[in-house]
């Protein structure tokens, strides 16, 4: 799969800081179309016209059904075609199982798994019925699903519970998807991300993102949005890469807190 002639479409792509902006445009720099979904629809409309006339957003909420299919059916519409689909959209849900006051609520739970890894599921399978329309490759090819998850998955720290059982939930997802989608010649991977300069560590003071920064053993920095799309553009490109789940952190291995 060639970047220059991919037609993705990207969640959470609003925010110019984001992972999923830097791969939109990392695509369109290339020569591809991107279709960017996003719940925050001010931003996504400048978002898209940065990127100019080979993108385009749609306001979705990704763990709506409803939603989702008639974005991915617009995006389909406008690129004339969808090779590639990425879900960088998610939420953090930080808080303790067990609150000063109570335990956590059901409600904050679920809205985690609803976004996190519901979302990426109905993306991944929305996308493949329409790629298994697609005209293969050489190799058979027809598309490429990858998702976002987290070093989280494996190694949540107190507070994350929510959020690591989303995103382990999207790691385990990965295989059995890809398994699947092989007859039909559609690859699934996965990133997991470490920490990330993303639009949440940048409102950060900038001590505290140093200091976050320098608990990375090499390079002893925060990583950077465009490191993502790389690895993304690598992913894409790489048939053999498939049903995988690909760490990019620094070799940081996170503590209990």
């Amino acid at each position: 799969m060639e970047l220059k002639i991919a037609k993705a479409v990207i969640t959470g792509a609003a925010s110019k800081q984001g992972l999923g902006f830097a791969t939109a445009r990392k695509i369109i720099d290339d020569g591809g179309y991107a279709t960017l979904l996003d719940v925050d629809e001010e931003q996504g409309e400048k978002s898209a016209r940065t990127l100019g006339e080979r993108a385009l957003f749609i306001h979705t909420d990704v763990s709506c059904e409803k939603e989702v299919r008639l974005a991915i059916a617009q995006a389909h519409e406008f690129m004339s075609g969808i090779t590639l689909a990425v879900n960088c959209a998610g939420i953090i849900g930080a808080a303790r199982a067990l609150g000063r006051e109570a335990p956590m609520a059901v409600s904050f739970f679920e809205k985690t798994i609803m976004v996190n890894l519901i979302g990426s599921f109905l993306v991944a399978k929305e996308a493949a019925f329409l790629m298994q329309k697609n005209t293969p490759t050489a190799d058979g090819e027809r598309g490429v699903i990858i998702s976002t998850a987290s070093i989280a998955a494996f190694e949540g720290q107190i507070g994350q519970v929510s959020y690591s059982a989303s995103k382990g939930g999207v790691v385990g997802m990965t295989l059995p998807l890809a398994r699947e989608f092989a007859r039909i010649g559609v690859r699934v991977n996965v990133i997991a991300p470490g920490i990330f300069l993303t639009p949440m560590v940048a409102g950060m003071p900038k001590d505290l993102q140093d200091s976050l920064g320098s608990q990375v053993p090499f390079p002893p920095r925060l990583g950077q949005p465009a490191e993502y799309a790389a690895l993304v553009a690598s992913i894409y490109e790489n048939p053999m890469i498939n049903g995988e789940t690909i760490r990019i952190d620094g070799a940081i291995r996170m503590q209990p807190k």
